[in-house]
């Protein structure tokens, strides 16, 4: 149990560290073009949605608030 604490307390240098990167980004499977550019449409499809919705939303929001309002307003 002592050395498994003794080695996670130990230092790693810059460079060493530097080379763990390179050697983790060699591992990473990168998505095609074809996968970024669809992932991209949908992100840009799904922030138009959730845009209008939140519009929509908001709309309908103000409008119950104006109406309950005038009614408030009118008494």
């Amino acid at each position: 149990m002592a050395k498994s604490a003794d080695k996670a307390k130990r230092k790693t240098s810059p460079l060493e560290f530097f080379r763990q990167v390179k050697a983790e980004t060699k591992k990473v499977t990168w998505p095609t073009r074809k996968e970024t550019t669809v992932s991209t449409i949908a992100v840009f499809i799904m922030v138009t949605i959730a845009s209008i919705f939140l519009f929509l939303s908001d709309q309908v929001i103000a409008l119950l608030v104006n109406f309950i309002l005038s009614i408030s307003i009118g008494s």
